[in-house]
């Protein structure tokens, strides 16, 4: 299985005993969260694969139990897995642990059956949690239980997102549930916020090592000069890129970035992803009317870079953003709220800047200095990806709160357009 799973446990080395009492209460939670997540969607629908860059829910399903039965289970002495070959199915893309099945080709797996992936993630569960009651898991690898959460927890976004955009091509455009609320209220006044320059600690510690989670992309923790700048107090609106579209924004080449004018012109992009016209759009409630006060989301970073240099201000670097965030409470609109859908905010200050919408930067999704992998296998989880890619921050309504923080770098590549994905703007001060 590769040398990830080589290590032995607790018991045989000695190693420093698992002191995270709460992790097999946060495990099981994590874990039926997913499944909580999945349980609107019907067999026929968890195996369909809209596009190669999502995936099924069942393949979702599958894979997160794949990640504690590949880097936790099966570094216990003894342990088979469920069916060594889904070791090759649901397997992404860690290639030192073993092939993958083509991501292109999830779609194709009618078997195993969606029955039969819950039944594997009950009987990894199980295992798991008779680990726990065992004490079989020393501080290594309930660190890998943590990261396997919190890899979960990103699979959970995934799921509504990747669900969203299968469903929207379906001519019925079936509800992912019909019972969602239609939360609106108003955006109050895009103001801005005026930072003085400063030189700025950005980052988050190296985990393992530290008490609070972090994704190895996160650290190491660094000093940033960040000169003088202003960021608007709110996401833009979907009202506000109705102005934009109305302006002809969709239509002025020297608006946008050599590729992302090219995307517009190949593949007649008019107006954000989902939106049928400029009233309604296809959410996962189904079909609704556009609210005007809502930050605006399914944008590409082209789309919300063109949009800032039209509003005549620019995004934010991803230093900005941390600098911003600091100090400021995880408070926002997340999946927790049960809306799935993002909403107006008209309370005073800076806000939204957790949940709602992931928010588009300026930077390239690029490693710290002296940034290093985990070891292992792990490895791969992010450092390889830190190529073509653009960076946001704070989260969505499709986020779990517990999830995120000022350090948190989402990354996508800037065609991206499925994910809930809006703007902040910004500007330079003199």
């Amino acid at each position: 299985m590769g040398s990830v799973i080589d290590t032995p446990p607790a018991a045989m080395q000695g190693a420093t005993p698992c002191l995270d009492a709460r992790l097999p209460a946060r495990f099981a939670a994590v874990r039926e969260r997913t499944v909580e997540l999945a349980a609107p969607v019907s067999a026929e629908d968890a195996m369909v694969q809209s596009m190669p860059d999502a995936s099924p829910t069942k393949w979702h399903l599958a894979h997160t139990t794949w990640f504690f039965e590949t880097f936790v289970l099966c570094a216990l002495p003894g342990y088979r897995p469920v069916n060594a070959d889904w070791q090759v199915l649901f397997n992404s893309y860690y290639q030192s642990v073993g092939p993958q099945h083509s991501r292109p080709m999830r779609g194709v797996l009618s078997r195993p059956s969606l029955t039969e992936v819950l039944d594997y993630r009950a009987r990894v569960d199980a295992g798991l949690h008779d680990a726990f009651a065992h004490g079989e898991l020393d501080a290594a690898l309930c660190r890998r239980v943590e990261l396997g959460l919190q890899h979960e927890q990103q699979h959970q976004e995934l799921i509504l997102t990747d669900l969203l955009h299968a469903l929207s091509c379906n001519p019925l455009r079936p509800a992912y549930r019909d019972d969602l609320p239609s939360s609106t209220a108003a955006a109050g006044p895009l103001d801005w916020m005026r930072f003085d320059e400063a030189i700025v600690d950005i980052g988050a510690p190296r985990w393992p090592g530290a008490d609070a989670f972090a994704f190895d992309l996160e650290s190491p923790r660094h000093r940033v000069l960040v000169g003088a700048f202003a960021l608007a107090t709110r996401p833009v609106t979907c009202g506000e890129y109705l102005d934009f579209i109305h302006d002809g924004g969709y239509r002025e080449p020297t608006l946008w970035l050599s590729p992302g004018w090219n995307r517009v012109r190949a593949k007649g992009w008019k107006r954000p992803l989902y939106w049928l016209d400029e009233e309604r759009h296809f959410t996962l409630g189904g079909v609704r009317a556009i609210d005007r006060e809502a930050p605006v989301a399914q944008l590409s970073y082209y789309e919300a870079d063109a949009f800032a240099r039209w509003a005549g201000a620019r995004l934010p670097t991803e230093f900005e953003w941390e600098r911003a965030a600091q100090g400021v409470a995880v408070d926002g609109n997340f999946v927790d709220a049960g809306r799935l859908q993002p909403v107006g905010d008209a309370r005073d200050g800076l806000r939204q800047l957790f949940g709602d919408v992931w928010e588009w930067t300026s930077s390239a999704f690029l490693p710290y200095p002296g940034f290093r992998p985990l070891d292992g296998a792990l490895g791969e989880y992010n450092g390889k990806f830190m190529v073509g890619q653009q960076v946001l921050r704070g989260g969505s309504c499709a986020s779990p709160h517990d999830h995120l923080r000022a350090s948190y770098r989402n990354f996508f590549p800037p065609e991206a357009r499925w994910q809930f994905a809006g703007l902040r703007l910004a500007k330079d001060l003199a």
